[in-house]
């Protein structure tokens, strides 16, 4: 959520956001609202003087003028409940309003519609030159029965699976190593709820606007299964003031996620790719209010999440994403995309996004610093590793023309040390 100070001061630039983000927004409407608020409180103010002031009066009054000026309170008591009644209302329709205006995307975000004018800002490794016909994951998952998509459909609906045997296990090796990884660089592990309540998902930025995409429980639970554990990660000290020395907090986790990919019918219905459930490391780092100190960290994560790709030997390319393809909260995104050969082309795996105090603002998460004085933390996050896609790239870009898969040296350990998986195919 932006501050309604920043809105009134730069209503241009607003406006000038969401519009490159291609997110509608009637600023001059939030405008008018608020200062119908503004205007209205000072009347109240006004009101409730005035109702102070009578009554202090109707102790010194005797008589009729007692009476007349009960009455008068009466009056004024009446008028100054009708008018905080309606200045409720419209503070709660301004609220509403300010939950839907973009953050202004950094000066760097390039202009564009969708992904496709994102633009390319590094590569890393070359696409394999194969001397033989390579297959996609779903040949290779079916071939060593480790994918059963038909049975996962029949469990749970489209866009469902199961992993079986290795698959399974190398779903859970890499999901360790980059957990393991992580807490290297000094994260700290969390294990979160995978539901949450409505207001974690409003406070984080996925409603309004999200709720598409999401898993509901009935009303009598008011709970939603997450994304992305990015959501109770950032939530995690909400409605708290942190103390500055305690920051940066940099925490990772692993935990199942949940989608539902609305609007995607008929797109990447093949394999692992684009589905309901997947197993997701996520980082999350809250700091002090520091523009400077934010893209630092954007930086790090981003890193972070290329070290990874370059121990599994996995080529990618970074993308600067533009504002049309940027979400309501960000400031800026940074997309990693992954070689898959099936695809003959690269794959979304990673998004690490800053927000400033976007998140902050809505989830009251803030800090005191050495002078006492209270600000709103900067929040930032991206992903380590995405189970399905990930493993999408391990066995594309692994695969031998035995029709084995040769393992990475860092998931080795976590697969009793060996270095191919599978049988050979005939």
């Amino acid at each position: 959520m932006l501050d309604i100070k920043f809105i009134r001061a730069c209503p241009e630039a607003v406006k000038a956001g969401a519009d490159k983000k291609h997110i509608e927004c009637d600023v001059d409407a939030i405008l008018s609202l608020d200062q119908s608020w503004r205007d209205l409180g000072v009347v109240v103010d006004g009101l409730r003087a005035k109702q102070k002031a009578a009554s202090k009066e109707i102790g010194k009054a005797s008589g009729q003028d007692r009476s007349a000026l009960l009455a008068a309170v009466q009056e004024l008591k009446a008028e100054v409940k009708d008018k905080e009644a309606r200045l409720s209302e419209i503070q709660a329709d301004l609220h509403k309003r300010l939950l839907t205006v973009p953050n202004v995307p950094a000066d760097e975000v390039p202009g564009g519609a969708d992904d496709n004018d994102n633009v390319e800002l590094r590569t890393w490794g070359s696409p394999r030159d194969f001397a033989f016909t390579p297959r996609d994951h779903v040949a290779i998952g079916e071939a060593h029965d480790w994918l059963d998509v038909v049975r996962g459909a029949r469990l749970a609906g489209s866009r469902n699976y199961v992993l079986k045997g290795d698959l399974s296990l190398l779903e859970g090796a890499v999901m360790r190593y980059a957990l393991d990884a992580m807490v290297a660089r000094g994260f700290v592990p969390l294990s979160v709820p995978t539901l949450v309540r409505t207001e974690t998902m409003v406070g984080t930025g996925y409603f309004p606007g999200g709720e598409d995409q999401a898993y509901r429980c009935d009303d009598r639970d008011d709970l939603c299964l997450v994304g992305t554990a990015e959501v109770p990660i950032t939530a995690l000290h909400q409605d708290e003031i942190l103390d500055v020395a305690s920051l940066p907090r940099k925490f990772v986790a692993l935990s199942t996620c949940y989608r539902r990919e609305a609007g995607t019918y008929g797109k990447d219905t093949r394999g692992l790719y684009r589905v309901h459930q997947f197993q997701k490391v996520e980082q999350v780092v809250i700091d002090i209010n520091d523009d400077e100190r934010s893209l630092e960290h954007h930086r790090s994560i981003l890193q972070n999440a290329e070290d990874l790709l370059q121990a599994l030997e996995l080529p990618y390319r970074v993308v600067n994403v533009c504002g049309g393809d940027l979400g309501q909260p960000q400031i800026q995104k940074f997309d990693i995309e992954t070689w898959m050969p099936g695809r003959e082309g690269y794959g979304e795996t990673h998004s690490a996004s800053r927000f400033h105090e976007f998140q902050a603002r809505r989830l009251g998460l803030r800090y005191r610093d050495e002078e006492g004085r209270v600000h709103f933390c900067h929040t930032l996050n991206n992903t380590v590793a995405a189970s399905t896609r990930i493993l999408i790239a391990l066995l594309e870009n692994h695969q031998c023309e035995d029709g084995t898969i040769r393992v990475p040296e860092p998931l080795r350990a976590y697969l009793t040390g060996r270095s191919v998986l599978g049988e050979p195919l005939g």
